[in-house]
């Protein structure tokens, strides 16, 4: 253990630097409450996407980090701001018009279009935890309606009526002259309507901890900001937050950082200490556009999750965190084939580089061995060229690559097949394009099948792919070229596998037919 924290001490891994500004925080004293507290929060206005998903096991990876470098207890919570008035009706839900008749009702007061919960909040808070509990996350799920509700809240709201002034001074900074006239940081939740109301106050009353307010019809109303009656605005809220619950860490999206003095200085006004905190890099669909939960585009978790195992979606999210990432399907073979490089690196690697390695923060330090026998990218050139329609197909090429393996014992590499079927028949097959060959490229696509057709030595990987080096060496320059040719007019793709080991798997005198049906002109 000493070991491991000596390493953790001075890594270089993301995590280990965030879980190292943490522990400084508590350098002199330990933490009153008696733990470390991580919290990531969650707007339920539509479904959950990929991205929350990405802060909270980034969260995690952090929060073990800082569970190497020191014995302090850690919670983790996952707040979810389902008091937050529906301002617009999500595109990828049903009931569209229903939905159109609860506007500015607080999510959790919306009702369900799917008809399976309480409310829509209900629904989406379920819909979060359901994958959460997927991945297996430590995590304390929390309510706002019912952190308002309960009584949770309401020493920092009596705070909040008490410094009214001071936080308002904050926030009038932030907005432009016009909203200056009507902000205020309490938002009444109507006792009739139920709408949260987006008005100015008449008055703010320290002593009994009341607002008045008119509604939209001039009436007017005095409520006491305990129990419910009123929410703060999200900025406010945020800060208020940190200082309700003595938040000590939280990682939020780009466009939150701007706004990360506001909050710090909210939280001290209302008597907390600051977070420590860490602004992460956007996730971009196809075209760039910023992932929405409302308009559902880029890349959902369960789409991720049809073509490629969750690992792989870890170690996506683990890398750079701080560069935008385009998250379409693309990504997925490099990421599989990336993340079993760095589980077979792993094992060679001493305690240094185990830190630094993505896999560690992956499985919070019991890293498993790969026994990923053929590379996801080879797995989908050979399903492409064998036009394979179910793994089984597949199964045939790996058996007599590696003969002591099977399906049943060995199921990631099983799964793997499965997933590659579904990825080339959805991805690859729909853009697959052949090209003829050069004169040039017919030469040596000619000289690779006699030399194959003549071959007697071992099907091992190394051994054809010096062949094939061979068959290009004195022809092309640069030799990137030969690839390219070998790509583009065998397997209909701009980019490839290691032509030798891709051999070996799909089979000698198999890469001498797929050549003659190029040279005859069938393929393209």
């Amino acid at each position: 253990m000493s070991q491991i924290r000596d390493a953790a001490m001075t890594s270089k891994a993301w995590p280990f630097e965030e879980a190292r500004r943490i522990l400084k925080r508590y350098e002199k004293a330990p933490p009153e409450k008696g733990h470390v507290l991580f919290e990531t929060g969650y707007g339920p206005s539509g479904l959950p996407h990929i991205g929350t998903f990405g802060e909270v096991l980034r969260t995690t990876m952090v929060r073990r980090a800082f569970e190497q470098l020191s014995d302090i207890p850690t919670r983790l919570i996952c707040f979810s701001d389902d008091l937050d008035g529906m301002r617009k009706v999500p595109g990828n839900v049903p009931q569209q018009e229903m939905l159109a008749e609860h506007m500015h009702k607080p999510l959790t007061s919306v009702p369900d279009p799917f008809g399976t919960h309480e409310s829509f909040g209900h629904h989406n808070n379920a819909m979060l935890r359901r994958f959460l509990d997927t991945f297996g996350f430590d995590y304390e799920f929390y309510s706002a309606r019912e952190f308002y509700q309960t009584g949770q809240f309401d020493e920092i709201l009596k705070r909040a009526v008490e410094r009214y002034d001071d936080v308002m001074k904050v926030m009038l900074k932030s907005l432009r002259e016009e909203r200056q006239q009507t902000y205020s940081i309490f938002l009444p939740i109507h006792p009739e309507t139920g709408r949260v109301l987006y008005v100015p106050m008449k008055n703010v009353d320290a002593e009994n901890h009341t607002i008045t307010f008119d509604d939209e019809t001039g009436r007017e109303w005095t409520l006491p900001v305990t129990g419910g009656n009123v929410k703060l605005q999200w900025k406010p809220d945020f800060g208020a937050r940190w200082a309700a619950l003595d938040v000590d860490f939280e990682m939020y999206g780009k466009e939150h950082a701007t706004n990360t003095a506001i909050y710090d200085r909210i939280c001290e006004i209302l008597g907390g200490r600051k977070p420590e905190h860490f602004s992460y890099e956007l996730f971009l669909d196809e075209n760039g556009q910023k992932i929405s939960k409302s308009s559902g585009n880029g890349i959902s978790i369960d789409q991720w999750l049809s073509y490629a195992s969750t690992e792989s979606l870890s170690y996506f999210m683990y890398q750079k965190p701080k560069t935008a990432k385009r998250m379409y399907f693309d990504v997925i073979p490099k990421a599989v084939d990336e993340y079993h490089q760095q589980l077979r690196a792993y094992e060679m690697q001493d305690i240094v580089q185990r830190l630094n390695n993505p896999v560690w923060h992956i499985h919070s330090g019991e890293v498993p061995k790969s026994n990923m026998l053929v590379p996801f990218s080879m797995l989908l050139n050979l399903a492409s060229v064998s036009a394979a329609e179910d793994k089984s197909h597949l199964w045939g090429f790996i058996q007599r690559y590696a003969p002591e393996t099977n399906a049943e014992n060995n199921p990631d590499m099983d799964a793997a097949a499965g997933f590659a079927v579904r990825y080339y028949n959805d991805f690859v097959k729909p853009k697959k394009t052949y090209r003829l060959a050069s004169e040039q490229e017919r030469a040596a696509l000619i000289d690779l099948r006699d030399q194959l057709k003549a071959y007697e030595g071992p099907v091992e990987d190394e051994a054809l792919q010096s062949i094939v080096y061979a068959c290009g060496r004195e022809r092309f320059d640069p030799l990137r070229g030969w690839f390219t040719a070998l790509y583009e007019v065998l397997l209909g793709a701009s980019q490839g596998p290691r032509f030798g080991g891709f051999i070996a798997l799909y089979g000698v005198q198999e890469t001498v037919a797929l050549i003659d049906q190029a040279l005859a002109g069938d393929l393209a």
